[in-house]
């Protein structure tokens, strides 16, 4: 029986392959510890996941393939979540660094700006960034 078979298709099964990426970063240092188990509850959450879906994930998140983004911003934004589980212990590992580009391109960034944008995202994570960023980021309406 396939993936698709057991999540249906569409816009859910990228959701569903979406949380897959994020449960193998989580893993990918060993145990998914406390702060990374609250936050993959809240994805799963946000994405509709039932709690059969996000246990079979969560058991062999490798069987589920990386799902490409058609605009730039819905790939940034699923950079960001794989961003914010990676750090929710407040640090990267080479093995989450290595893991984070390989899906950066999965989902349909060049090599270069996947590079690019990962490098950048770990200085705003980390906190390195500068102040002329720093404001212009506060000047940011949203």
């Amino acid at each position: 029986m396939s993936i698709s078979d057991l999540f249906g298709s569409g816009e859910h099964l990228r959701n569903i392959n979406h949380f897959a990426c994020i449960v193998n970063l989580a893993s990918v240092d060993g145990e998914i510890n406390e702060q990374e188990k609250t936050l993959l509850k809240r994805f799963a959450h946000k994405m509709d996941i039932t709690e059969t879906e996000y246990k079979t994930v969560v058991r062999n998140p490798q069987e589920f393939p990386v799902s490409s983004c058609n605009s730039v911003e819905q790939r940034l934004e699923r950079l960001h979540d794989l961003f914010k589980i990676i750090f929710a212990d407040n640090h990267i590992d080479r093995e989450e660094e290595e893991l984070i580009k390989r899906y950066a391109i999965g989902l349909g960034f060049s090599s270069a700006a996947s590079e690019a944008i990962i490098k950048r995202s770990i200085q705003i994570f980390t906190g390195q960034i500068s102040f002329e960023d720093y404001k212009s980021l506060l000047d940011k309406k949203e």
